[in-house]
């Protein structure tokens, strides 16, 4: 019996999600993408690919997207992976999960490393931002409010250091993401990327001033 499943949110990913499946099949696990609303084939070409698919009618969320996808996930442990990556290797997937199969570290998160300047920048700049993961799904369950945060990396990084769980950041050599001024045009992922970084930081204030 697989110990892990590689759980995929995705939004508006048809071009890039079918070979993110593929690897995580190659590399032996079963997959489940959760397909946040896609306005796009996301859903098909993620089914054509070995893929299960959750579909949400509506664009929720990543937060949301994860919740529902977990509740289809039957394994131990979980692997998160983004959609949009490239250059993703079996061995990358294997290197997140092996720390915490063997109870290592409780999680673990990937970084990029040597797979493109720019997303090698902003994965170092912002490590608490990667989708990359490896951990135990009743962990990963028991994130308060994880279906409500449209960018659930800083709650869960954030629930890492509140329970004293044990983490470290993984080299994942060669991988890396397409930009998303590439997939979406300069100016539209451009205001993406702002919005993007705009809720997380009203995340981080908001949780400031909750603790105060």
């Amino acid at each position: 019996m697989n110990q892990a499943t590689v759980l995929i949110p995705a939004y508006n990913e048809e071009t890039t999600v079918a070979e993110v499946v593929r690897v995580a099949r190659q590399a032996g696990y079963p997959v489940v993408v959760a397909d946040d609303g896609s306005k796009d084939r996301t859903s098909e070409v993620a089914r054509e690919a070995g893929a299960k698919v959750v579909r949400l009618e509506l664009n929720r969320g990543k937060g949301a997207a994860l919740a529902a996808g977990l509740a289809a996930v039957q394994t131990p442990f979980v692997l998160l992976l983004d959609a949009d990556l490239v250059g993703l290797k079996p061995e990358h997937l294997h290197r997140l999960l092996e720390p915490v199969v063997s109870g290592k570290l409780d999680m673990t998160i990937g970084v990029f490393s040597s797979g493109g300047f720019l997303t090698d920048f902003g994965n170092r700049a912002t490590p608490y931002l990667s989708g990359q993961r490896a951990c135990r799904i009743e962990w990963l369950r028991g994130v308060p409010h994880l279906a409500l945060e449209r960018w659930p990396e800083p709650l869960i990084t954030d629930h890492l250091r509140k329970t004293n769980t044990r983490w470290a950041y993984i080299p994942l050599p060669g991988a890396s993401q397409v930009m998303k001024e590439k997939k979406r045009g300069f100016w539209k992922g451009f205001r993406y990327r702002l919005g993007m970084y705009r809720d997380i930081l009203r995340y981080w204030l908001g949780g400031r001033r909750r603790a105060g």
